[in-house]
């Protein structure tokens, strides 16, 4: 099992930054990628990036492109997505995801945190 736990959400006004964060804890050697996924009310889940746990790999969605960066620490097991000109259409609550395979899709992750709202306003 591994757990996930995100934090930094917030709110923030419209281009502005905001970091989130994902800890990883648990059999973290049996990760190959872990991802960022986001919900808007009424909205399905939606990827946003994700990185490869070894090589660091990236791949962002084309929504955020520019403006989002995935990164990580091994030595902290931690995932981090640096948002700069945030929009409104931003808004949702973001997700942290882990799984063995290299993937956009949701279906593709075994793990996921419970999810950190992030705001923006116009």
């Amino acid at each position: 099992q591994v757990q996930l736990v995100e934090s930094g959400g917030g709110l923030v006004q419209a281009g502005g930054s905001l970091r989130l964060s994902c800890a990883a804890s648990g059999r973290t050697f049996s990760i190959y990628s872990m991802g960022w996924f986001r919900q808007a009310p009424g909205k399905e889940r939606e990827f946003v990036a994700l990185i490869t746990w070894s090589a660091g790999t990236t791949y962002v969605a084309d929504s955020v492109k520019g403006r989002f960066t995935v990164s990580r620490d091994n030595a902290k097991n931690m995932m981090t997505l640096e948002m700069n000109s945030l929009e409104p259409e931003d808004t949702a609550v973001y997700y942290c995801a882990a799984g063995k395979t290299y993937t956009h899709t949701a279906s593709g992750y075994d793990y996921w945190g419970q999810g950190t709202q992030v705001t923006v306003s116009s």
